[in-house]
């Protein structure tokens, strides 16, 4: 590279591929701005405290985090919401938290959801995302119906971390040190998926990491850049997703992860949630009733380590493309990122789900 001037080197030293800086809304001045109602901060604190509970096998009901894959449209989330509302007394069995993934992480490049690109042109306007965001999580709680999320970066959970119940960290940064680290300071429990290769020991390592007290770089609720030390989150657990060669749902895969969660914690309850979608469903949304099938097989044979399950809803199955015309030209209440069970199949897979915890119940029961 020639160098002539001081100039050239400047060019080749300081923001050489960025575009720009846009200011980022401060996350105290957005909660001041959409607040949590009392009630909301009621749900949040109650989802939390019982999925806890679940996971640490206190609690016998099935976790089910269950909702669009992504979420686009908030009219359309919140008619989702109100209708999981309206039923939530029918599954006493079930602890319910709503999937409201906001986040999306792609395997090469594509939508990266609400926050990223609202208006999903590529406009990526992120400070009226994440005030959509906050305001949908707002009135979900309000409901009285508390909300799971993917947590991608260390920044958007001083955002909506307060209205999240249950978390997740996903196939593709599970094995990431950061979002380790991220998971240990949080206030709400975190599920660690197994990697896009099938491998468990990288959700089970997550697991060990996230137990224990971290010290990161980070932001404040002010927006200033900090070191974060955290004390450590003890409410984690292992997702079975399945994987690029096939799934892992059927008791063999159950078995074999429960022994490793085991053996990595031990004192605690190997805890295991199973994704019906994804690996499991070989990306085919239409079969995620065949995993739901054979984990209510396995409740029902009394497996105790089975403490969740995870769904990928909305109000009408299947997927769809972003038409030319944009969002405007969308099917309502149809995914845009992964395909979905329609919310008829939904309604089926959790009654089923909720009887076979009742049969598990009944089984051990018995036999003390």
């Amino acid at each position: 590279m020639p160098v002539s001037d001081m100039d050239t080197v400047d060019k080749w030293i300081v923001d050489r591929r960025i575009i720009g800086y846009d200011p980022l809304v401060q996350p105290a001045l957005l909660k001041h701005e959409i607040p949590l109602s009392r009630s909301s901060q009621a749900t949040v604190a109650r989802g939390r405290w019982e999925a806890a509970q679940v996971i640490q096998g206190l609690d016998d009901r099935l976790l089910v985090i269950v909702g669009p894959c992504s979420i686009h449209n908030p009219e359309s989330a919140m008619e989702y919401a109100r209708k999981l509302k309206a039923r939530l007394h029918q599954w006493d069995n079930l602890l319910i938290i709503m999937r409201t993934y906001f986040e999306k992480p792609r395997t090469t490049v594509g939508w990266k959801g609400l926050i990223n690109d609202p208006n999903i042109d590529g406009t990526y306007q992120i400070n009226k995302g994440i005030r959509i965001a906050r305001q949908l999580l707002a009135d979900i709680s309000a409901l009285g119906v508390p909300v799971g999320s993917e947590l991608l970066d260390t920044i958007s959970p001083q955002y909506i971390g307060d209205c999240i119940s249950w978390g997740a960290i996903g196939a593709r940064t599970t094995e990431s040190q950061l979002h380790r680290e991220l998971a240990s300071g949080v206030s709400f429990p975190i599920g660690f998926k197994n990697g896009t290769d099938g491998s468990m020991t990288i959700a089970v390592d997550a697991m060990k990491s996230a137990s224990h007290p971290h010290a990161f770089m980070g932001v404040t609720e002010q927006g200033l850049a900090a070191i974060v030390r955290t004390k450590g989150n003890q409410d984690v657990h292992i997702i079975l997703r399945g994987s690029n060669t096939g799934p892992n749902y059927e008791e063999q895969y159950v078995k074999k992860a429960g022994a490793s969660v085991a053996k990595a914690r031990p004192g605690f309850h190997p805890s295991i949630m199973v994704d019906c979608s994804h690996g499991n469903s070989s990306k085919d949304y239409r079969r995620q009733p065949i995993v739901t099938d054979s984990i209510c097989e396995q409740l029902r044979a009394g497996d105790m380590n089975i403490i969740g399950s995870m769904i990928e809803s909305n109000l009408n199955a299947g997927k769809q493309d972003v038409p030319p015309e944009g969002p405007k030209g969308l099917k309502y209440g149809v995914s845009i990122t992964d395909g979905c069970v329609d919310w008829e199949t939904t309604v089926t897979m959790l009654d089923k789900l909720n009887e076979a915890v009742a049969a598990r119940r009944k089984l051990h029961t018995s036999q003390n």
